[in-house]
């Protein structure tokens, strides 16, 4: 998991107008939460949020907090973010302050590598989860979850309890569910399909 830095401002005012001459400023609105603390009002450089979201960690990046009073040198992730609905710019962020020594729940994107090779016979994969939720410590959030679907055949799937982890990660999703499928027919299957049909579209023969 990559660990950035970044700068905060508190802030006394909150509100629409406030949180408009902050975006105005190029500047986005947030708050700081936690456990045992209550939520302060802070500030961030919209440029310091993109640096913080970059890599493949993306949102699930710890991250250092500089500045903002009590706050400076605190550990935190971003727990939720609003973006514009036509541009896709930041609109407003949640950081969760978080223990090191605590366990935490996030969602991790799913990465699948290779071809199956159900798909080489002519079917289709179905992804059906693109992200999966783990409990882990912070120091242990996994950038991603890969899954070597190489070997997965024709009407197969490969379900959660099937998925090798890192140390110290627990997916909390049924291990019975299913994540990655082929569908489709055989090529046996198929043929039988088609001859049937052809069967079928044969002319019948004259009775006697």
């Amino acid at each position: 998991m990559q660990q950035k830095l970044m700068n905060i401002e508190l802030r006394s005012k909150t509100g629409k107008g406030v949180s408009r001459q902050l975006r105005i400023a190029d500047m986005v609105p947030g708050v700081v939460y936690g456990k045992g603390m209550d939520p302060v009002a802070v500030s961030i450089k919209y440029r310091d949020l993109q640096d913080a979201l970059a890599g493949e960690g993306g949102q699930n990046n710890l991250i250092t907090l500089v500045g903002g009073g009590s706050l400076d040198q605190s550990m935190a992730i971003i727990a939720d973010m609003q973006r514009d609905a036509l541009r896709g710019t930041y609109r407003h962020v949640d950081l969760h302050r978080i223990n090191m020594n605590e366990k935490l729940r996030v969602t991790v994107p799913v990465i699948l590598k290779g071809t199956a090779a159900g798909v080489k016979e002519g079917g289709l994969l179905d992804l059906a989860h693109h992200e999966l939720h783990v409990e882990c410590l912070p120091g242990n959030i996994p950038d991603t979850i890969e899954i070597d679907i190489t070997s997965l055949q024709l009407n197969h799937s490969i379900h959660i309890g099937e998925i090798p982890l890192p140390d110290g990660v627990k997916l909390l999703e049924n291990p019975k569910t299913p994540v990655v499928s082929v569908l489709g027919r055989t090529k046996e299957e198929a043929e039988e399909d088609a001859a049937a049909a052809a069967a079928a579209a044969a002319p019948a023969e004259p009775a006697a």
